[in-house]
């Protein structure tokens, strides 16, 4: 049987698109006959990233990480992201002479920008350093593709990502749910972390008939909260809770301008629900250079506006060419053997 050793600082029961994508990543690939090991930070000491509660972060991991590689006996290695557990394992697998695959999942330069003031040079300037050891990196769009090409990165390879359509399943019209009695119609719906990244006041502030619903948490959630008290905060939601919150909503809106795919705009759409976006990487990639299931414009709100008149039909037509199966024999095929 085949052999993979995945290395990832994003696992349960963190909740964010990065989880969600290695997880049932995990499980198509299981499915398929690969023989899956995940080395995420539940198996050392960790402590919380600061400014992002909910994600904790492995201490010191070198050592006992080092030894856990040697132990698996991997045919392939998959660094899924750029945090202390990445960074050992490139460091391992340097000393060792292995061959290695990353994934560049998400914009941290854009997000360390954004909270810290870390200029993008500097930012891209590491990840170009983190990446540059790696066999094959995988990218989720061909935007994003293009953008790292232009900053040095080498090795690039595609890998889109997929939505699971039975979890995510179809509703040809909005449902009702106890919790939404009351809110009056249309309802926008936001899903996401409440993060600087997401650009979430783009959506509060948007001048929108009817209601605003938001899932999710994360560093300020506690001020939007005090800002946008008419908004209906619904917090962490489990997935198969959150499937039905995405399908009674009439519109999902998809404020962010910094993602590299969007995996939250797949789910709405797998359950019939149109998608508002900015017309940049991800959007694009999701709904189409011509848009399928949703409309992309640098106005937020007049997308969100447009976007009600989408049919629901084809917002699950185009989350359906999504598929996992698919997507996990692209992943297969950008692997790297290890010796």
């Amino acid at each position: 049987m085949s052999r993979l050793l995945l290395i990832t600082d994003a696992w349960k029961p963190q909740v964010n698109g990065v989880v969600t994508t290695l997880v049932e990543l995990v499980e198509q690939l299981q499915m398929m006959g690969v023989d899956v090991e995940v080395i995420h930070p539940g198996r050392f000491k960790t402590r919380p990233c600061p400014g992002y509660d909910g994600i904790d972060l492995a201490i010191r991991p070198y050592k006992a990480l080092a030894q856990m590689m040697q132990a698996a006996n991997p045919q392939w290695i998959h660094v899924a992201t750029e945090g202390p557990l990445g960074w050992a394992a490139r460091r391992h697998c340097r000393r060792q002479g292995w061959n290695f695959s990353t994934a560049f999942h998400t914009k941290f330069p854009e997000i360390l920008n954004s909270a810290l003031r870390v200029p993008l040079s500097l930012g891209y300037a590491l990840f170009r350093h983190f990446h540059s050891a790696s066999s094959a990196v995988m990218v989720p769009t061909s935007g994003v593709l293009e953008s790292l090409h232009q900053r040095g990165f080498k090795r690039l390879k595609s890998w889109t990502h997929g939505v699971d359509t039975q979890l995510f399943s179809y509703a040809p019209a909005p449902l009702n749910l106890p919790q939404f009695e009351g809110l009056a119609r249309p309802i926008s719906l936001f899903v996401g972390r409440l993060s600087y990244e997401k650009n979430i006041q783009a959506f509060l502030e948007a001048d929108l008939p009817g209601s605003k619903v938001v899932c999710g948490v994360g560093p300020l959630q506690e001020s939007l909260q005090q800002r946008f008290p008419n908004v209906l905060w619904l917090g962490v939601l489990p997935r198969a809770e959150l499937a039905k919150v995405y399908a009674a909503a009439d519109v999902f809106v998809f404020p962010s301008r910094n993602e590299t795919f969007g995996l939250v705009m797949l789910e709405a759409m797998a359950c019939g629900t149109p998608v508002a976006a900015y017309p940049v990487d991800g959007p694009l990639q999701v709904l189409g250079s011509q848009p399928q299931g949703g409309v992309l414009d640098e106005n937020i709100a007049r997308a969100a506006l447009q976007a009600l008149a989408c049919s629901r039909e084809d917002a699950h037509a185009r989350a359906r060419t999504f598929g996992w199966q698919e997507v996990a024999q692209q992943f297969l095929g950008n692997l790297v053997p290890v010796r």
